[in-house]
Order: structure tokens, then sequence, then C-alpha cells
């Protein structure tokens, strides 16, 4: 058993870069970091406010040397770790980015938590000491060096803390769906209920995930929680990352707020009448909307991940 760790909770950036030989390019974690020795792929943490793309091409100069541009999102997903020499248990949702190179030049780092930037072929790669989401971001079936926990703790999907300029500042990961019948002549929308940052506008099903939980498995939840339909995942669509430096909720005092939320395209192949289950909470009202409607809705009707999401879809 691992000892009681307290919790904590990140969402963190990263790039897939490949040369023209097809090697890929790693960083290894310095005497600094948690896991010494330990290669993984250049990235890290979201800053409060960021777009996750700033901070992949931020944190690939800083720790590589190299210049990226962002080429496409790769995959999205979230991994715990213990940290018993810090006390934490650490759970990160992480985005997975293809970048390619524009310039720079490879650079060794003293006294940082990453040291080294190497460029290894996978076979090489498959031998080393590897995180296991890159691992799985490279298809390496390569053994984990994490010490994960038993069991995952309780931690609320965001919380409040006093930043800086003394407001108070909330970062979470969300997953949502745009979520079609079959045949997609019906979209699956909700409405935000009055009292909720976006009160009137329509919404997409999905939210926030619990700590330890894959962003998939976390929005199928919603998904039945929320409106009581089955649906299954068909692609991650995009991520969407917005900032409302004074969004006022229920809590009743202003929280400058930074949501990230993963959006995928979702099949419900039975859909039923729809049931808005949380009673009470944020979703005053859950519908079947048909796709001509959908399109007819002014953007100033749709909050701005639906209306990111929808276009992504290529359903407006």
């Amino acid at each position: 058993m691992t000892p009681a760790l307290e919790p904590l909770r990140r969402i963190a950036a990263y790039a897939v870069a490949t040369d023209d030989d097809g090697r890929v390019l790693l960083v290894r974690a310095s005497s600094r970091s948690g896991t010494p020795g330990v290669w993984s792929l250049p990235g890290g943490a979201v800053d409060h406010g960021e777009d996750p793309n700033h901070t992949v091409v931020r944190e690939t100069a800083a720790e590589t040397g190299l210049s990226v541009t962002v080429t496409g999102l790769q995959d999205v997903l979230a991994d715990m770790r213990s940290l018993p020499h810090r006390g934490v248990t650490i759970h990160t949702d992480r985005l997975i980015y293809t970048v390619s190179i524009r310039g720079g030049h490879l650079i060794d780092r003293v006294g940082h938590p990453t040291d080294l930037a190497r460029w290894h072929t996978l076979d090489e790669a498959e031998k080393l000491k590897i995180r296991p989401f890159a691992a799985a971001a490279l298809g390496l079936g390569a053994a984990s060096p994490d010490l994960r926990p038993d069991v995952a703790p309780t931690f609320p999907s965001f919380y409040a803390y006093e930043g800086p300029d003394g407001l108070h500042r909330a970062q979470r990961f969300a997953a949502y769906a745009i979520a079609t019948d079959a045949d997609q002549t019906h979209v699956l929308l909700t409405r935000i209920a009055p009292g909720y940052p976006g009160a009137g506008c329509w919404h997409l099903p999905g939210g926030g995930t619990d700590y330890g939980e894959q962003p998939g498995t976390a929005l199928l939840r919603e998904l039945v929680e929320e409106t009581g339909q089955e649906g299954r995942l068909i692609e991650l669509l995009g991520v969407a990352s917005h900032r409302d430096a004074a969004s006022l909720g229920p809590e009743g005092y202003p929280i400058d707020w930074h949501g990230v939320r993963a959006f995928y395209r979702v099949i419900v192949d039975d859909p039923t009448d729809v049931i808005v289950k949380d009673v009470g909470g944020s979703t005053s009202e859950a519908l079947w909307m048909p796709l001509p409607d959908v399109r007819r809705l002014a953007e100033s009707e749709l909050t701005e991940v639906t209306a990111e999401a929808l276009q992504k879809a290529r359903l407006t």
C-alpha cells in the first residue's frame, strides 16, 4: 500500500516531434525531478489562462532549445503518480500534440528538472526508462517507472484558490460530447441554468473529470448522469481553452476561471427521452435538437466551447 499523500491536480501539454530519420525527441528527468533518469516527451504544466498550444511551444523551447509549431492534436489522456518524497499524489490531464521543428539546436541544461534532450529511434526509446504516457503516445510497450496510488483519492474536479492578484482563480479540465443519433439528424444539447456562468446558453453534455479518471470514460459517465443517454466514443475532435477573468457563479464571488475542455464525437445508437437527473444543478434543460435548428442558433445562444466544437464537427 502507498502511504496517504496529499492529492494535487494539474493540466499539461506535450510535443511528439520526429526528425527526417523517423527519430523521436525525448527529454531526460534530472536529479531535481521526482523520477531522475526517466525519459519523457518535452512539455509541461499549462499556466493559468494559457492556451495549451502555447504551452507546448514554450516548454519545448525551454527543455530542448528547439522552436516548434503545433501541427495537430494526437491524444488526451490522464494518469496518476505518487511522489512520496514530496508527500503528494498527482493527477495530470495530458494533452499530446504533434509538432514540426522550425529551428534551433539541442541544449543540455544544468540545475533544471530536465537535463538532456536527445533524438532516439523507437527501438532505442523502448529500451529506456520512459514515462507511461510518453510510451503510450509513441506506441511503445515500455515498463512503467512510476509509483501509482492503490486507490484514487477524493478530490474536487476544480477548486478555487487565491492568485497573485488576490482574486480567486480556478483551472478545470473537462470533457464534452458532440452527441448525435446514428443518422446525425439530431444533436443532444443542454441549457445552462440561471445562476451559473453562461446562463440560458446552449451547451454540450459533459463536465469535469474525476481524479484518476480518463476523459473518455468520464464523458460517457456524464452523458448518462446528465441526460440518461448511453453513447459510444467515435473520435477526439479537439481541445478548447477559455478564460473568464471575472466569472460569477453560485459560489457568490468572482472567480478568474480557466477551462480546458476536450470535446469528442459521440454516437447514441438508441436515443431515448432526455431526463435531466441533476435537478437544481447547472443544467436546466436538455433535448435532442434537429440539426437544422442547431444551425439556426445565433452564436450568442451558444457557449464558447459549443460553438467551437460544432464547427470542428462540421455541423454548422
